[in-house]
């Protein structure tokens, strides 16, 4: 946990947040007003200062037992209006019907400046929509959703936040007795595809309407000022789309359920559930043990995203009124999107200044070098970044260590870093700048699925000593760190059977 700052310069108590509640200001029809059940004794296990500062609240208020009390969901504070939203949606492709907040609830909606966030607790117990299960969650889920919510942050991802992880000795039953804790999210909005599919299924126009409405008004006003703010809305939100899963790609990042549900609105990745990072690549890896089928891997996620976004359009065609201006919305910007970003990103992450016409082939070629020989993903890119164009032949070998030694291989190393350094010379610029770029576009570090839970197994000891040093870590991912070196390390044999499941 950073260390606190003067509350003069970083914000106030948590007494005076000051609550807007705009979602809680829709008709009820779109919630549930209910109380979060709270934890019995509970404590702190982290917080993140950053997004304590993000919404108004001086850091040092986490060291408060207010803050453990409210944040557990056993104290209201002063304006908030705590609810859990309904919402359905597809989930592995199938039509799942009502779903909502099951084990979550929204405390409230806040400004800051001029930024709008709403705090979510998550494992607060049970809601109407919790469908027989327990409302819960426990320390492993919520210490991954709040490491990985903060670790997209830090890589520069759209993402929801996450401010603290609060537990206590409540026993929950998953496939084992564990502990309970509650996960406070942040996001401007937790308004998903799914919301919009549940009242499109149900014919529900005019309420349909007035969610669009709500979210163009508060969050996307330029849209009003288009012929159409119903299409304009929608194809803002596959321009997003795009761009995020580009940004998933790029550094290797796997959601593991993209159910429509779990699907943002605002084009931020929300729901941290079955997530992983990939080491050793494998376009087909599949993140989440739950998806037997492997519709959620690696290489399927931009499609997946395409096939939610045209369920998201047939929810909207009532507001939009011509299927081929929803079908438009999708396919005049998402793939353009997508591909722009994707361009962007894998240029910047190759050192390419600019990128030329034959560059998509190569980038092909790269993806193709990766999935024949399995270098870890992300230690691949960081140590490519570190290279020189311009070396002594006879110092190549020794100089090009750090990534040959990633193969077996090393004569198909050596024959894809000769079309690297070829590519280089088409748009050559100076050793340094193009190093200091590359070291931007890549990160060394990563939330690898055995640095998570090496974190857990220290927590459920209660030393919470390692949850904070990743978050420090993970907050700035593409600086040496030299203290850190050990998270860049493979999986240790302890961990080579490690599972995420929907559970998890």
């Amino acid at each position: 946990m950073n260390a606190p700052e003067s509350s003069s310069r970083l914000g106030g108590r948590l007494e005076q947040l000051v609550f807007d509640n705009s979602f809680a200001a829709l008709p009820e029809v779109f919630y549930t007003r209910l109380k979060p059940h709270g934890l019995p004794e509970p404590y702190l296990v982290a917080a993140s200062a950053d997004v304590a500062r993000l919404i108004g609240l001086d850091p040092g208020e986490v060291q408060r037992p207010e803050f453990c009390e409210v944040f557990a969901g056993n104290r209201p504070l002063a304006g908030s209006d705590s609810l859990a939203a309904v919402y359905s949606g597809h989930q592995f492709g199938v039509w799942a019907g009502q779903l909502g907040d099951g084990r979550a609830h929204l405390l409230g909606g806040l400004r800051h400046g001029n930024e709008h966030w709403e705090i979510q607790l998550k494992g607060a117990g049970r809601t109407p929509y919790s469908r027989g299960a327990d409302g819960r969650a426990v320390l492993r889920s919520s210490i991954r959703e709040f490491l990985c919510s903060e670790a997209m942050a830090g890589l520069g991802i759209p993402t929801t936040r996450a401010l603290s992880v609060i537990g206590a000795d409540l026993p929950v039953r998953r496939e084992t007795i564990e502990t309970a804790a509650v996960v406070a999210r942040v996001a401007p909005s937790f308004v998903r595809f799914g919301s919009f599919e549940h009242w499109a299924s149900r014919e529900r126009i005019d309420t349909l309407r007035h969610l669009a409405d709500y979210v163009i008004d508060t969050f996307r006003p330029e849209c009003r000022e288009t012929s159409n703010p119903y299409a304009a809305l929608l194809a803002d939100v596959a321009r997003r789309t795009g761009t995020l899963m580009a940004d998933w790609m790029a550094v290797g990042f796997m959601h593991g359920v993209m159910n429509t549900d779990n699907m943002s609105i605002l084009g931020l990745t929300l729901d941290y559930g079955p997530f992983g990072f990939m080491e050793a690549f494998d376009a087909g890896h599949i993140c989440n043990h739950s998806d037997t089928q492997g519709r959620y891997t690696y290489r399927n996620q931009p499609h997946v995203a395409q096939w939610n976004l045209y369920r998201l359009a047939d929810a909207f065609l009532p507001l939009i009124g011509k299927p081929t201006l929803a079908q438009a919305a999708i396919d005049d910007h998402y793939g353009p999107a997508f591909e722009a970003a994707f361009e962007r990103r894998m240029a910047a992450k190759l050192g390419l200044r600019e990128f030329l016409p034959e560059d998509e082939a190569f980038v092909g070629e790269t993806f193709g070098l990766l999935q024949q020989h399995r270098p870890d993903f992300t230690n691949f890119f960081r140590a490519l970044s570190n290279l020189t164009v311009a070396v002594d032949p006879e110092k190549m070998a020794k100089m090009d260590a750090p990534l040959r030694d990633q193969f077996v291989d090393r004569a198909a190393c050596d024959a894809w870093l000769a079309n690297w350094r070829a590519r280089q010379a088409q748009t050559p610029w100076d050793e340094a700048s193009r190093q200091a770029a590359m070291c931007a576009a890549n990160p060394k570090y990563v939330l690898r699925n055995w640095l998570a839970e090496a974190a857990i197994r220290k927590a459920r000891e209660k030393d919470y000593g390692e949850v904070a040093r990743l978050l420090d870590c993970l907050s700035r991912p593409y600086e040496e760190q030299p203290h850190y070196e050990a998270y860049t390390a493979l999986p240790p044999d302890w961990a080579n059977g490690l599972e995420v499941s929907c559970s998890s």
